[in-house]
């Protein structure tokens, strides 16, 4: 049987937002996994996927450590000698691509957004450099939103008829249950990410604080891990019963159905996939008006856009929300949910995936 072999960077993730497209793949190939473990290894084995742990650092570029990578990865393919592989997030997808091509084996890349490597103009040149060596031998170069594939052709990255723009990760509907929106006796926004500031956080958090001290009867719901040091400022927000922080939670749907609205006022996304769980739920958004996040929303319907970096733009639109008849709220829970059967299926998303690789 034929294999399909996938490197990515963090086996949880892969295992939550891709493991219907493994499911998929595995009727016809079989498939391994090259990943650091970071949870979720169990599961992946349980589908049916060969784990392979490449430990590496998400975070920072040392020209030591990710040459070790690159010959890793080479080393590992000649190993496993893939049909076809698969690559996600940046690093993967340069080092990983690069292997492929010296190998000669087919690939794809996927580009889940641009993030900070293209933030600051050093950066932004290397990592363009290195992109466009890791691409050049690729089938197919995903990407989640038209901005990006619009960069990357512009920037002469890859040719145009290599870029193929994904509706993101997709979102399971069955999974993400439509649930009617509950009555509390407080307005629960809900927060549901990594706790960092290219999140957003720090507007969040002000903002909060503001609407909190003219409508008391709000309360901010805090759900994942920290990255960076805010455990002192989420402590502030609980003591002061603005905020209550849950940590991380494997299943996340039980705080999407008892929140009233989903905030993300993230710098920067590929697609966001909060965004797409909690509107296939059926909640009212509020996200930054950038790539990855303002393609979930259709404006004054489903949510609301404000202004990157904004704390006043978030603070203002929070009160909107608020403002927000119920029955207005209700007929937009309705509405995202519907908008997220019509344009973002996990099976339109496979679908595409496997007609675009051509697997």
């Amino acid at each position: 049987m034929k294999k399909i072999l996938f490197i990515t960077n963090h086996s949880y993730m892969f295992y939550q937002f891709r493991r219907e497209l493994v499911s998929d793949l595995l009727q016809d190939y079989e498939v391994a996994v090259l990943t650091p473990f970071n949870g979720r290894e169990e599961d992946l084995r349980n589908l049916g996927c060969k784990l392979i742990e490449t430990p590496f650092e998400r975070r920072g570029i040392s020209l030591t450590k990710e040459y070790g990578l690159y010959k890793l990865y080479l080393e590992l393919l000649e190993q496993e000698k893939p049909d076809f592989v698969i690559t996600y997030s940046i690093k993967p997808n340069i080092f990983g691509g690069m292997a492929c091509e010296k190998l000669g084996i087919p690939y794809a890349v996927n580009v889940q957004g641009l993030g900070t490597a293209f933030e600051k103009a050093g950066m932004k040149q290397v990592a363009s450099k290195l992109y466009k060596e890791a691409c050049k031998g690729a089938r197919v170069v995903f990407f989640e939103n038209n901005e990006n594939a619009q960069y990357f052709t512009d920037h002469k990255i890859i040719p145009k008829d290599l870029a193929f723009v994904l509706p993101g990760a997709g979102v399971n509907t069955t999974y993400y249950a439509y649930s009617p929106l509950e009555h509390h006796d407080k307005f629960h926004f809900l927060y549901i990410g990594r706790i960092m500031k290219e999140k957003g956080v720090d507007e969040l958090f002000e903002a909060m604080r503001r609407i909190h001290d003219e409508f008391p009867d709000t309360i901010l719901d805090i759900v994942g891990f920290t990255e960076e040091d805010y455990e002192e400022t989420i402590k502030k927000l609980e003591d002061d019963g603005i905020a209550v922080f849950h940590g991380f939670h494997k299943d996340p749907r039980p705080y999407y159905i008892m929140s009233d609205c989903v905030v993300l006022p993230s710098y920067h996304e590929g697609m966001s996939n909060v965004l797409l769980e909690a509107a296939s739920t059926g909640r009212l958004l509020i996200t930054t008006d950038i790539p990855g996040c303002r393609e979930a929303v259709d404006l004054t319907k489903t949510g609301y856009l404000v202004k990157p970096k904004d704390t006043d733009s978030l603070y203002k639109t929070m009160k909107q929300a608020l403002a927000l008849p119920q029955e207005e709220r209700e007929k937009a829970s309705r509405l995202a949910r519907e908008k997220m059967e019509y344009e973002f299926t996990k099976e339109e998303v496979v679908k595409l995936t496997r007609n675009a690789c051509r697997i």
